[in-house]
């Protein structure tokens, strides 16, 4: 079980270190943190999403935050909105129905959705006006954008982080990922793809933020 003991604390602290917003995305957090969750707060919602949160994000809603401060412009913060449910604030994404979390996260492309596509790309060569190859190619631009961005290609994840330019996290809650982190660089042509720590290994919920912890306390200036 993860240990969050004083996490809390030491990333508030941070805020009264002067030059503390020279960390990345710390202009955006301003190392501040949204309340906890109560724990009825936090069964209500694994009930919604018809999933059981992994542990260590689990219990940083319950000691540390709902969202706030964290690796880059932060943890996008989770909150019941009435009868609509619970949504994360900030999310880059299209709205996700309640049932897609509890689907099997897929864990990348769709190969052959993707090899179909990518073959049917135009070409400047069969078309003797570039007027019809530029509407051809926006054509299948927008077809190209619906396959990478299908929403069955994230379900089983929950968006919890923008790193900016288009860039988010994901955490993985159903499957054989569960509980592991995964990088979204599809505005940059690049697959969805699992993240590693330093030491090559693969990044969980605890791993991913208590790393952004030290490392800021270190371009702060403080040894722990």
């Amino acid at each position: 079980m993860t240990d969050w003991t004083e996490v809390r604390d030491r990333v508030l602290a941070l805020a009264a270190v002067p030059g503390s917003d020279k960390v990345f995305g710390a202009k955006a957090h301003g190392f501040a943190l949204d309340a906890p969750l109560a724990a009825a707060e936090v069964a209500d919602l694994e009930v919604w999403l018809n999933v059981d949160l992994p542990e260590d994000y689990r219990s940083f809603l319950l000691h540390v935050g709902a969202g706030g401060a964290g690796p880059a412009y932060g943890i996008l913060p989770v909150r019941r909105e009435g009868s609509a449910g619970w949504r994360w604030v900030g999310e880059l994404i299209e709205e996700v129905e309640p049932g897609m979390f509890a689907e099997p996260f897929p864990g990348g492309a769709d190969p052959e959705a993707t090899v179909a596509i990518l073959a049917e790309r135009p070409l400047e060569e069969d078309f003797d006006d570039l007027a019809d190859l530029d509407a051809a190619f926006e054509a299948w631009e927008e077809r190209l954008g619906e396959v990478q961005y299908d929403p069955r290609r994230t379900a089983g994840a929950l968006c919890l982080c923008d790193e900016g330019c288009g860039m988010v996290v994901w955490l993985v809650v159903t499957g054989p990922e569960r509980g592991r982190m995964w990088r979204d660089d599809r505005c940059n042509g690049t697959d969805l793809h699992p993240m590693r720590e330093s030491d090559g290994s693969l990044s969980d919920f605890a791993s991913w933020y208590l790393g952004w912890l030290a490392a800021a306390e270190t371009a702060c200036g403080l040894d722990r």
